[in-house]
Protein backbone atom coordinates (compact mmCIF):
# COMPACT_ATOMS: atom_id res chain seq x y z
CA UNK A 1 0.00 0.00 0.00
CA UNK A 2 1.27 3.34 -0.59
CA UNK A 3 1.83 5.98 2.53
CA UNK A 4 -0.76 7.68 3.52
CA UNK A 5 -0.91 11.24 5.58
CA UNK A 6 -2.65 11.05 8.25
CA UNK A 7 -2.99 14.85 8.60
CA UNK A 8 -4.70 14.23 4.99
CA UNK A 9 -6.89 11.89 5.63
CA UNK A 10 -9.29 14.37 7.46
CA UNK A 11 -9.06 12.42 11.17
CA UNK A 12 -12.22 12.61 12.96
CA UNK A 13 -12.30 13.86 16.81
CA UNK A 14 -14.23 11.60 19.85
CA UNK A 15 -14.45 14.17 22.32
CA UNK A 16 -12.74 16.96 20.43
CA UNK A 17 -10.70 19.02 23.08
CA UNK A 18 -11.23 22.94 24.04
CA UNK A 19 -8.13 23.29 23.16
CA UNK A 20 -6.04 21.72 19.89
CA UNK A 21 -3.96 23.04 16.67
CA UNK A 22 -3.79 20.99 13.51
CA UNK A 23 -1.38 21.63 10.55
CA UNK A 24 -0.15 20.43 7.50
CA UNK A 25 2.81 18.61 9.99
CA UNK A 26 1.50 18.43 13.65
CA UNK A 27 -1.62 18.34 15.81
CA UNK A 28 -1.47 19.86 19.58
CA UNK A 29 -3.38 18.70 22.23
CA UNK A 30 -4.12 20.42 25.54
CA UNK A 31 -5.53 18.36 27.96
CA UNK A 32 -8.08 18.73 30.19
CA UNK A 33 -8.15 17.91 33.89
CA UNK A 34 -9.90 14.69 35.17
CA UNK A 35 -9.68 13.04 31.44
CA UNK A 36 -8.57 9.52 30.79
CA UNK A 37 -9.79 6.21 28.95
CA UNK A 38 -10.26 3.23 31.64
CA UNK A 39 -12.68 0.34 32.17
CA UNK A 40 -13.60 -1.15 35.15
CA UNK A 41 -10.71 -3.72 35.98
CA UNK A 42 -9.15 -3.67 39.90
CA UNK A 43 -10.02 -0.07 40.39
CA UNK A 44 -13.91 -0.37 40.05
CA UNK A 45 -14.49 2.97 38.18
CA UNK A 46 -14.94 3.55 34.39
CA UNK A 47 -13.68 7.13 32.67
CA UNK A 48 -14.80 7.26 29.06
CA UNK A 49 -13.91 10.96 28.42
CA UNK A 50 -10.16 11.77 26.72
CA UNK A 51 -9.76 12.96 23.23
CA UNK A 52 -9.30 10.69 20.47
CA UNK A 53 -8.29 11.99 16.69
CA UNK A 54 -8.69 8.90 14.16
CA UNK A 55 -8.94 7.94 10.63
CA UNK A 56 -10.89 4.96 9.28
CA UNK A 57 -9.22 2.37 7.77
CA UNK A 58 -10.01 -0.76 6.54
CA UNK A 59 -6.28 -2.41 5.56
CA UNK A 60 -5.91 -5.55 6.88
CA UNK A 61 -2.28 -5.37 7.17
CA UNK A 62 -0.88 -1.99 7.84
CA UNK A 63 1.32 0.10 10.55
CA UNK A 64 0.92 3.36 11.66
CA UNK A 65 3.39 5.44 13.61
CA UNK A 66 3.61 8.59 15.27
CA UNK A 67 6.38 10.57 17.46
CA UNK A 68 4.77 12.20 20.75
CA UNK A 69 6.27 15.27 22.25
CA UNK A 70 4.75 15.87 25.94
CA UNK A 71 5.19 18.52 28.73
CA UNK A 72 3.88 16.00 30.81
CA UNK A 73 4.25 16.53 34.75
CA UNK A 74 1.33 15.55 37.01
CA UNK A 75 0.54 11.66 38.01
CA UNK A 76 -1.11 10.00 34.75
CA UNK A 77 -0.38 12.55 32.36
CA UNK A 78 -0.37 10.62 29.18
CA UNK A 79 -0.50 10.73 25.20
CA UNK A 80 0.41 8.71 22.65
CA UNK A 81 -1.98 6.22 20.37
CA UNK A 82 -5.10 4.72 20.56
CA UNK A 83 -7.56 2.95 18.07
CA UNK A 84 -10.91 3.45 19.53
CA UNK A 85 -13.77 1.01 18.64
CA UNK A 86 -16.14 2.35 20.97
CA UNK A 87 -16.28 2.83 25.33
CA UNK A 88 -16.08 -1.22 25.79
CA UNK A 89 -13.37 -2.11 23.00
CA UNK A 90 -10.24 -0.23 22.63
CA UNK A 91 -6.22 0.14 22.94
CA UNK A 92 -4.13 2.97 23.50
CA UNK A 93 0.00 3.00 24.03
CA UNK A 94 1.73 5.90 25.93
CA UNK A 95 3.91 7.53 28.63
CA UNK A 96 2.23 7.84 32.18
CA UNK A 97 3.69 10.27 34.07
CA UNK A 98 4.25 8.52 37.96
CA UNK A 99 7.14 11.44 39.98
CA UNK A 100 10.43 13.36 39.15
CA UNK A 101 11.95 10.37 39.09
CA UNK A 102 10.25 7.81 36.48
CA UNK A 103 7.42 7.27 34.41
CA UNK A 104 5.18 4.30 33.09
CA UNK A 105 5.88 3.30 29.85
CA UNK A 106 3.52 1.26 28.68
CA UNK A 107 -0.12 -0.03 26.63
CA UNK A 108 -4.09 -0.83 27.90
CA UNK A 109 -6.06 -3.26 25.86
CA UNK A 110 -9.93 -3.14 26.71
CA UNK A 111 -11.75 -6.24 25.62
CA UNK A 112 -15.73 -5.83 25.75
CA UNK A 113 -15.69 -3.81 28.45
CA UNK A 114 -12.20 -4.63 30.84
CA UNK A 115 -9.02 -2.86 30.48
CA UNK A 116 -5.74 -4.52 31.32
CA UNK A 117 -2.58 -2.76 31.91
CA UNK A 118 1.03 -3.74 30.99
CA UNK A 119 3.88 -1.21 31.83
CA UNK A 120 7.73 -0.70 32.53
CA UNK A 121 8.92 2.23 34.27
CA UNK A 122 11.28 4.76 32.48
CA UNK A 123 13.36 7.85 33.25
CA UNK A 124 11.19 10.80 34.02
CA UNK A 125 14.13 12.68 31.51
CA UNK A 126 12.09 11.00 28.33
CA UNK A 127 10.32 13.65 26.85
CA UNK A 128 10.03 12.07 23.41
CA UNK A 129 8.70 8.71 22.31
CA UNK A 130 8.26 6.96 18.65
CA UNK A 131 5.06 4.43 18.35
CA UNK A 132 4.56 2.13 15.75
CA UNK A 133 1.29 0.24 15.98
CA UNK A 134 0.96 -2.82 13.11
CA UNK A 135 -2.37 -4.62 11.84
CA UNK A 136 -2.20 -7.98 11.09
CA UNK A 137 -6.57 -8.69 10.62
CA UNK A 138 -7.44 -9.01 14.24
CA UNK A 139 -3.92 -9.32 16.26
CA UNK A 140 -1.80 -5.95 16.50
CA UNK A 141 1.42 -5.46 17.91
CA UNK A 142 2.33 -1.92 19.60
CA UNK A 143 5.80 -0.92 19.29
CA UNK A 144 8.15 2.08 20.54
CA UNK A 145 11.00 3.73 19.33
CA UNK A 146 13.34 6.96 21.05
CA UNK A 147 14.90 7.50 17.27
CA UNK A 148 11.93 6.56 15.06
CA UNK A 149 14.47 3.94 13.46
CA UNK A 150 14.73 1.36 16.24
CA UNK A 151 11.83 0.18 17.17
CA UNK A 152 11.13 -2.73 20.13
CA UNK A 153 7.90 -4.17 20.34
CA UNK A 154 5.81 -3.31 23.81
CA UNK A 155 2.79 -6.02 23.36
CA UNK A 156 1.25 -8.02 21.14
CA UNK A 157 -2.63 -8.69 21.43
CA UNK A 158 -5.87 -9.92 19.64
CA UNK A 159 -9.24 -7.19 19.65
CA UNK A 160 -12.28 -9.44 19.92
CA UNK A 161 -13.96 -6.62 17.99
CA UNK A 162 -10.93 -5.19 15.41
CA UNK A 163 -11.01 -7.95 12.24
CA UNK A 164 -13.07 -5.53 10.05
CA UNK A 165 -12.63 -1.45 9.51
CA UNK A 166 -10.93 0.25 12.44
CA UNK A 167 -10.02 3.53 13.89
CA UNK A 168 -6.77 4.65 14.42
CA UNK A 169 -5.09 7.56 15.82
CA UNK A 170 -3.87 9.53 18.65
CA UNK A 171 -4.58 11.00 22.10
CA UNK A 172 -3.59 13.09 25.52
CA UNK A 173 -5.18 13.08 28.81
CA UNK A 174 -4.87 13.91 32.30
CA UNK A 175 -7.19 11.60 35.06
CA UNK A 176 -6.04 13.92 37.67
CA UNK A 177 -6.08 17.67 38.30
CA UNK A 178 -3.83 18.54 35.64
CA UNK A 179 -3.38 19.98 32.26
CA UNK A 180 -0.15 19.55 29.98
CA UNK A 181 1.17 20.07 25.96
CA UNK A 182 1.23 17.33 24.05
CA UNK A 183 2.39 17.32 20.14
CA UNK A 184 2.34 14.25 17.59
CA UNK A 185 4.21 14.56 14.69
CA UNK A 186 5.65 12.43 11.44
CA UNK A 187 1.99 10.93 11.10
CA UNK A 188 1.61 8.29 8.44
CA UNK A 189 0.52 4.90 7.64
CA UNK A 190 2.30 2.47 5.55
CA UNK A 191 2.62 -1.31 4.95
CA UNK A 192 2.81 -3.77 7.87
CA UNK A 193 5.87 -3.55 9.25
CA UNK A 194 4.77 -6.43 11.40
CA UNK A 195 6.43 -9.57 9.63
CA UNK A 196 4.35 -12.79 9.63
CA UNK A 197 5.93 -15.25 11.87
CA UNK A 198 7.53 -17.93 10.52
Amino acid sequence: MEKIDFIKNKPVWVREPKQAVITETSVEIITEPKTDLWQRTYYGFQNDNAPVLQIDISEPYFSFVVKTHFESKCRFDQCGIAMYLDSDNWLKASIEYENTEYQRLGSVVTNHGYSDWATTDISADIKEMWYRFSRRESDYCIECSTDGVNFKQMRICHMWEGSRQIKVGIYACSPEQSSFKATFTDMEITECKWAAHK
